[in-house]
């Protein structure tokens, strides 16, 4: 059971956790919460990541990006702490039990929630297996992005309300660029045996210095969102609650410029994550309020 939760990675999890609840404010702030459609889409976006999880797990190990010299978490496909068919087919298993969910969803909100959860899906495998894997051409960014910043703070609204307006997209974006982050420290850590691997992320094609700017320009993104927000979209002062994170940004942001062993990176990773759950999590009161 420790190594089963150990493949799926459960600090990880927040990313899944904190669109959610962006989404599920707008879509109250609209007056059409409903309670169980949003645990629905946050079951469904918490097995997508899980599904992703393990895919990487063992597509990485069979690429020859996870070996012993990694410098992240143990993995348990490369540690051999679970057999490599059972973790394939946990990450089968998730991505079938998310689409089940899907189909609940579609039922209540139309084809464009079919649509989008098969494209989440199809990304999530993708990132890392199949013939082309997005991951290891320096698309990964650029999906993480798309997809647990827009298309689940949307989707989560839209299964809701039927809709999503101008303030949806508007606060999709800080979601979108504090997950990147996330992903953009994972990289940098990883750069070395990346490069080794083949694994063309951003960090390996420019540089560990390159991903210290990216994000800090992610960082910038996020905080700069909700003033946009208050100017630009909607004139209320309770917006601006997820500038309070901006003291541990800015910790964070330092602590990327000085991170230069796994351990220092390992416990960035950890406190972006925070960042990404707390600031998610004042967007929404914000939203509400």
């Amino acid at each position: 059971m420790k190594a089963w939760v150990l493949a799926i990675r459960p600090a990880t999890l927040t990313a899944a956790v904190a669109p959610v609840l962006v989404g599920s404010a707008l879509a109250a702030r609209q007056g059409s919460f409903h309670l169980g459609l949003a645990l629905a889409a946050l079951l469904g976006a918490l097995l997508i990541q899980i599904g992703t999880n393990l895919t990487n797990d063992v597509a990485d190990f069979e690429r020859g990006a996870d070996t012993a010299a990694r410098l992240g978490p143990t993995r348990v496909t490369q540690s051999g702490l679970i057999p490599l068919a059972q973790v394939r087919a946990a990450a089968w298993l998730a991505f079938g039990a998310a689409g089940l969910i899907g189909v609940a969803l579609i039922a209540a909100s139309g084809w464009p929630i079919a649509v989008l959860g098969a494209a989440a899906i199809a990304s999530g495998w993708a990132y890392t297996a199949g013939p082309w894997p997005l991951g290891y051409h320096g698309l990964g960014d650029l999906f993480a992005f798309a997809f647990f910043g827009f298309g689940a703070v949307l989707g989560t609204a839209y299964v809701q309300s039927g809709a999503v307006n101008a303030l949806g997209f508007a606060a999709a974006l800080p979601v979108g660029a504090l997950v990147t982050a996330i992903l953009v420290v994972n990289n940098a850590r990883d750069a070395d045996t990346d490069r080794l691997a083949g694994k063309r992320t951003l960090a390996v094609r420019f540089g560990v210095t390159a991903a210290r700017l990216e994000y800090a320009a992610l960082l910038a993104v996020a905080w700069a969102s909700p003033i946009a927000l208050v100017f630009g979209v909607v004139t209320s002062a309770w917006l601006l609650l997820p500038l309070l994170t901006l003291p541990l940004g800015v910790r964070a942001a330092r602590r990327m410029w000085r991170a230069a062993d796994g351990p220092a990176f390992n416990a960035l990773l950890a406190q972006t994550a925070r960042l990404h759950l707390a600031f998610a999590a004042l967007l929404a009161v914000g939203l509400l309020a």
